[in-house]
């Protein structure tokens, strides 16, 4: 409750001293997808670069932070966000749980980043052989609050349980189709964004055998979440 009431206060004191972002104060969207498909590449070839990571970028980065994406990502420790990409300090927002599932705190979360930061582009980043999608499928009793996590995703494995192919494949991509359509319904702050063409949602998911990040077409999206 009181980090609940903290968030609460310092979104209103960001709107009262008008720290909020312009629609546009941010690296625009096609430009920071580029960044990360560019940054992905370079992992695969083994050519990564590691920008952003001297002492100089520390200190810079310690008086006022600008990532340039969001990525709501899975907790899998085989996903390093800055690594996979190649980016640096403060060039990343990011949040993560098992499946990339969000809920309220994570919600909050990506919009700061939004109106408070000035992203214009986040990603859902899904992953190959992910271990709680890979549960929802099952639908096998599990332990403590785990079972949040799989009740997430189990609309998912409903989609495509019935699809040609790896169900466990399918039902990854899925996951990150209905997360990506449900974040750009998501009131007050990100639908608006996104309505209004100012932030882009995109899913992606990342092969653990390859490191390639493979982003999903909109044609796919729009008919998985029909």
């Amino acid at each position: 409750m009181k980090v609940i009431k903290f968030l609460s206060s310092f979104l209103i004191i960001a709107i009262s001293s008008q720290t909020f972002a312009q629609s546009n104060s941010g690296v625009p969207a096609k430009e920071a997808l580029q960044r990360l498909v560019e940054g992905n590449l370079r992992f695969v070839q083994g050519k990564s670069i590691r920008p952003n990571q001297s002492v100089e970028r520390i200190k810079e980065v310690s008086k006022k932070q600008n990532p340039f994406a969001t990525i709501v990502g899975c907790s899998d420790s085989r996903v390093p966000n800055e690594i996979v990409f190649d980016q640096g300090l403060g060039d990343l927002f990011i949040l993560r749980t098992a499946g990339q599932v969000s809920t309220y705190a994570s919600w909050g979360s990506i919009e700061f980043s939004v109106a408070v930061l000035g992203v214009n582009l986040i990603v859902v980043l899904g992953h190959s052989s992910c271990g709680a999608v890979g549960a929802a499928c099952k639908a096998d009793e599990v332990p403590g609050h785990i079972i949040a996590l799989t009740n997430a995703i189990k609309p998912a494995a409903e989609k495509v349980k019935h699809m040609d192919g790896d169900f466990l494949d399918n039902a990854v991509k899925a996951n990150v189709a209905l997360q990506v359509v449900s974040l750009r319904k998501l009131d007050p702050i990100i639908s608006k964004y996104y309505n209004k063409g100012q932030l882009q949602i995109v899913g992606a998911v990342y092969d653990l055998e390859t490191g390639k990040v493979n982003f999903l077409s909109e044609d796919y999206i729009t008919s998985i979440t029909k």
